[in-house]
């Protein structure tokens, strides 16, 4: 159980009592929110516990709720506008109400239909959850200390002449570079990858295979490997089969594919030919 209650967040809370137009649930400090009617579910007792996210509804309360949005507070999401107005736009992101991006927030005018790259952040005045699309100086400026390899999250934001801006661990901007993407991204992709660098000025450099040739051969054997057990331990390909064929398959360069093919030959793992791969063991 949370010892308070957050807005933004998923919360377990305990079930205090029963009301007419609802649950109210409790946090450890005693402080309560309302589970609309909506929302509530016989199975559950007083004294149980139950996981709710916290925002405030269309009236201004704030309340629980089972639903679950597609982001929560200090998150990014890629999400479509589905209204706008004068003095900002609205967001679909899972709820009833919708996520509003005040005007000063937004990088350009929104125009329903569109999607855009936001990030989640709680209003210091009113409390309520806004989205914000100019979300640089909300990012951290803090050094980063990140470690060469470090597994991480990353969320697509932009294209660039260079590659991919992401942001890691939704905290820090870094960039995955063009020739080293052997799969498909598109902004508001969520990824898994590795920290390649961090510089001098605290700018990160992304990969998202592992650094080191161990390693990214490693991964590239198992990705071999996984493609012939979907297509029945047999591929049309080999050392000579062009470099976009490669990459459609495993999402390698062909480098570090012929590399990977000699060293499961090597294991007896499986046989190259002109006919194609097979799968031995």
């Amino acid at each position: 159980m949370e010892a308070t209650i957050q807005i933004g967040k998923l919360n377990s809370l305990k079930i205090n009592r029963k009301e007419p137009q609802g649950f109210y649930l409790g946090a450890k400090d005693e402080s309560e929110v309302l589970l609309p009617n909506a929302y509530v579910n016989i199975k559950y007792d007083i004294g149980d516990e139950m996981d709710v996210f916290i925002y405030h509804d269309s009236d201004d309360r704030i309340i629980a709720t089972t639903l679950m949005p597609y982001v929560r507070l200090d998150e990014f999401a890629f999400l479509e506008v589905v209204d706008v107005a004068d003095f900002g736009a609205f967001l679909d992101w899972g709820l009833p109400k919708h996520l509003f991006v005040p005007k000063k927030y937004q990088k350009t005018p929104f125009q329903i239909g569109q999607k855009r790259v936001i990030k989640v952040l709680q209003d210091l005045q009113t409390q309520r959850l806004i989205g914000v699309e100019k979300f640089g100086k909300f990012l951290s400026h803090k050094k980063p200390f990140y470690q060469k390899n470090e597994k991480v999250k990353l969320f697509v934001v932009a294209k660039t002449p260079l590659g991919y801006k992401v942001i890691v661990e939704n905290k820090h901007e870094a960039m995955l570079y063009e020739n080293e993407i052997f799969e498909v991204v598109n902004v508001g992709d969520e990824k898994i990858g590795y920290i390649k660098q961090t510089r001098k000025d605290g700018k990160i450099d992304a990969s998202l295979q592992p650094i080191g040739k161990d390693l990214k051969d490693s991964q590239a054997e198992e990705k071999i490997l996984q493609a012939l057990r979907q297509n029945n331990y047999t591929l049309k390909c080999n050392y000579k089969s062009p470099p976009a064929q490669i990459e459609s398959l495993f999402g390698l360069s062909k480098k570090v594919y012929k590399r990977a093919l000699t060293s499961l030959q090597e294991k007896g793992a499986i046989s190259v030919g002109e006919e194609g791969l097979r799968f031995l063991s």
